[in-house]
């Protein structure tokens, strides 16, 4: 079992198109590489804590490899836009591949400048080292609780 986190605007849309995919095992909704361990859905909104909304997948790699989750990540966002996406606007609603070791970086590295060059140089997807994972639901739930 392998695990691949990305960000590709608001999470809810992009998480049922990845349970969909054959070996991807588990999904999970959460904010990524942000200033904190742990955060609230009004403080990723208010732009202050530097996380991204992301989709972590449980996937089996004999099953679909990082490169074809990568890829599909390519297919049903659009990387070219900063910080947005459709009609979601703030930081974290950027495009970003979070990886979680070298192997994961080197793939990451390959698909983005293939997908560049497809895009004639456009894309402004980040890539970076996964870190201050935190899972939403729990923490939105809290939050909602506290209206």
């Amino acid at each position: 079992m392998e695990i691949a986190i990305l960000a590709l605007g608001c999470f809810w849309g992009p998480e049922i198109k990845f349970s969909k995919l054959k070996g991807i095992i588990k999904t999970e909704v959460g904010y990524c590489g942000g200033n904190n361990k742990i955060t609230t859905y009004e403080e990723v909104c208010l732009g202050n804590t530097n996380h991204a909304e992301v989709v972590k997948l449980d996937f089996d790699s004999n099953l679909i490899s990082y490169e074809i989750i990568l890829d599909y990540f390519f297919e049903i966002h659009d990387p070219t836009t900063l910080n947005s996406q459709g009609p979601d606007f703030g930081t974290q609603y950027r495009s970003e591949i979070f990886y979680l070791n070298n192997n994961q970086k080197n793939i990451a590295e390959k698909v983005l400048e293939r997908n560049n060059k497809k895009l004639l140089g456009k894309i402004v997807t980040q890539l970076s080292l996964a870190k201050n994972y935190c899972r939403a639901e729990e923490y939105h739930q809290k939050y909602l609780e506290k209206k």
